[in-house]
């Protein structure tokens, strides 16, 4: 008799934070940093690739046509258009259903109405909400960005106070102030739900 070498069950990890909070940058830290097996999931989007950017490897990018065709289908675990500019988000259930079956840890980096969807499907899911402790701290570092006009900043502080307001959903929540520090205790909150 031989024994079963199917990989364990993955787990499914939910970061999510306001816009300046800093947590694309956390997620790439602990990308890097943490031994447990993480796999990030790539979302779909309709909007075109910037310059640099890797179809499947920084997102999917399909067509709109595509896009509602696929939301039509179920193949969505959750979607969104993206600040009224009628380019839309989401994230495929193949790809998280693929990665968790693996074995894989499937980070997905997404907004608080997206992990509401997710969390209908995987309650279980564990959930991190990263933030820079204040909307007045999170204005100074989208002011010190300088990558919005003053009407984008503005919508992006409003869409931050609104997602402020759902912090307590999320399992743990985390302050950026500095994201090394940020990194390591994301890591320590991984590594003990691993045990």
């Amino acid at each position: 008799m031989t024994a079963d070498k199917s990989p364990s069950p993955g787990r499914l990890v939910i970061i999510s934070g306001p816009s300046g909070a800093g947590k694309s940058t956390v997620v790439r830290g602990i990308l890097e940093k943490s031994q447990l097996p993480l796999k990030l999931s790539v979302s779909a989007t309709t909007r075109a690739p910037r310059p640099g950017e890797t179809d499947r490897l920084d997102y999917h990018f399909i067509t709109r046509d595509e896009f509602a065709r696929r939301r039509e289908a179920g193949d969505f675990l959750e979607w969104k258009e993206v600040h009224s500019r009628g380019d839309w988000y989401g994230t495929l259930r193949k790809t998280v259903e693929e990665g968790l079956t693996a074995g894989l840890w499937v980070v997905l980096e997404i907004d608080v109405e997206g992990t509401l969807s997710v969390l209908d499907d995987y309650p279980s899911a564990i959930t991190i909400f990263i933030h820079s402790g204040s909307v007045e701290e999170l204005e100074r570092r989208l002011r010190h960005r300088a990558t919005e006009n003053e009407e984008n900043l503005q919508l992006r502080l409003a869409a931050a106070k609104r997602e402020l307001e759902f912090k307590d959903k999320y399992k743990y929540k985390v302050i950026n102030h500095d994201r090394d520090t940020a990194v390591r205790e994301v890591c320590e909150i991984l590594n003990r739900e691993a045990r």
